[in-house]
């Protein structure tokens, strides 16, 4: 206790003493959660502070938009306390965010404040939180398999360092245990992950196990349960992608995780309903869709500084729907996608991957010719054993009628031992090459 009132009062004795005239405003309207505040004409994105009564602390709220010569904010919090008239004043630099190592190993929300009951970490850096934007020629090919550890992805759907990938399924098919073995065995300098819109159990249970790990001095945590308001759940997934952007200009390889981009979508679509966006694409508003995008821009490789950003970002299929609006948005944006199969995780196939579905769109351009040909051949005989796997159920098919049937029969069990792995297995690249090439030689 006395270390850490030591270390606050160095930073209070350090800090400059700002006398200049403060513009104040005040609150006149609320409604829906939509806040009006006369007289503080400040930039969108800026953080206000709101004075409360004498029992009441302040509350901060996060600029949106303005009308009619109002600011118009939204709380990062509950609006039950507020009341008319209140005293606002904006506070820090507009648009920026603090970043730095203080923030590994730690869990943080979408404002940076502590969520692992330590200190509020001291980072001196400032960076935009939208991000900095860059021209694409400026962003660096990818060149360089990324070992994420799980086989199935390493052999049939290798990801390179810098791509972006999407792992797209319903709820409770698997993803959370997908990306909890990426985080865990990803081959990286730097882990970033984002949790936006999760349960507040998930949060914890995955701060405890990766915080608490080997790779936590490595780990940076930002997390916004799903209780939380929608602009905090939005600038969470925002702060993470910067914290991400500062390390790789520093030149490391960051692994970026954010679950999900789904959740990102509908805390954009609150905030544009509160705007008066109207719907467009079955209720999501042109400016939520616009989000995802970038947001998903803002990872790869920087040709500057040689870092990079390889990042995952789940996509909940409302309703296995792969047709939604946010699924195909994040598909056609993304470098790559990962398709979890219901029918696999209800037989007991975990990671329940759906390999013809799943596509690495970089995979031609970083693996070897021979292992592309056995990845070949392997996603073959899955689609044909999917594609005739009613007739052989039903005793119709004869053998000998396609050969290419037949070795997909023949191989099946080896092919689903392949693709199946316990949570706490780690396969490495090199071996889950060697793996599917030994049992193509077979086929």
């Amino acid at each position: 206790m006395i270390g850490l009132l030591e270390r606050e009062l160095g930073r209070m004795a350090a800090s400059k003493l700002d006398l200049a005239p403060m513009r104040l405003g005040r609150v006149v309207r609320c409604d829906g959660g939509l806040i009006e505040v006369a007289g503080l004409p400040v930039p969108v994105g800026t953080l206000c502070r709101i004075a409360g009564d004498h029992d009441t602390p302040e509350s901060t709220a996060e600029v949106i938009g303005f009308r009619a010569g109002h600011s118009l904010m939204m709380l990062l919090g509950d609006s039950a306390m507020l009341r008319p008239g209140a005293l606002v004043r904006s506070e820090g630099s507009p648009g920026m965010v603090r970043v730095g190592e203080a923030l590994l190993g730690r869990a943080v929300d979408g404002n940076g404040r502590p969520l692992d009951g330590g200190p509020r970490p001291q980072c001196e850096a400032l960076w935009p939180l939208g991000g900095k934007r860059e021209g694409a020629l400026e962003r660096a090919s990818v060149t360089q398999p990324f070992d994420c550890g799980v086989r199935a992805i390493n052999a049939l759907t290798t990801v390179g360092v810098g791509q972006r990938v999407g792992i797209m399924a319903g709820s409770g098919v698997g993803k959370s245990v997908l990306i909890d073995m990426i985080a865990d065995a990803g081959q990286a300098d730097v882990t970033v992950i984002a949790l936006v819109g999760e349960r507040a159990r998930e949060v914890s249970d995955f701060a405890r196990r990766h915080l608490a790990g080997p790779h936590g001095s490595r780990t940076a945590l930002v997390a916004v349960p799903a209780d939380h308001a929608p602009n905090l759940r939005l600038r969470g997934a925002q702060y993470a992608c910067a914290v991400a952007e500062h390390f790789r200009a520093q030149g490391l390889k960051v692994l970026l995780i954010l679950d999900s981009l789904t959740r990102l979508a509908h805390a954009a679509r609150e905030i544009g309903f509160l705007l008066g966006e109207p719907g467009a694409a079955r209720g999501y508003p042109p400016s939520a869709l616009a989000a995802v995008t970038r947001l998903v821009e803002r990872a790869g490789n920087s040709a500057g500084s040689g870092g990079s950003i390889t990042g995952f970002y789940t996509v909940l299929a409302d309703g296995d729907d792969q047709a939604d609006p946010v699924v195909d948005t994040a598909r056609a944006i993304l470098d790559g996608h990962l398709v979890l199969s219901r029918e696999l995780a209800q037989q007991g196939h975990y990671p329940a991957i759906d390999i013809p579905a799943s596509l690495s769109r970089v995979m031609d351009a970083i693996a070897a010719p021979e292992h592309r040909a056995a990845a070949r051949a392997f996603r073959s005989l899955m689609a044909s054993w999917h594609a005739n796997r009613d007739l052989v159920m039903m005793g119709a098919y004869r053998a000998g009628a396609d050969p290419q049937l037949d070795r997909a029969m023949a191989l099946k069990p080896a092919l689903d031992a392949f693709l199946q792995q316990e949570p706490q297995e780690r396969a490495d690249l090199a071996d889950s090459i060697c793996q599917l090439r030994a049992i193509m030689a077979d086929a």
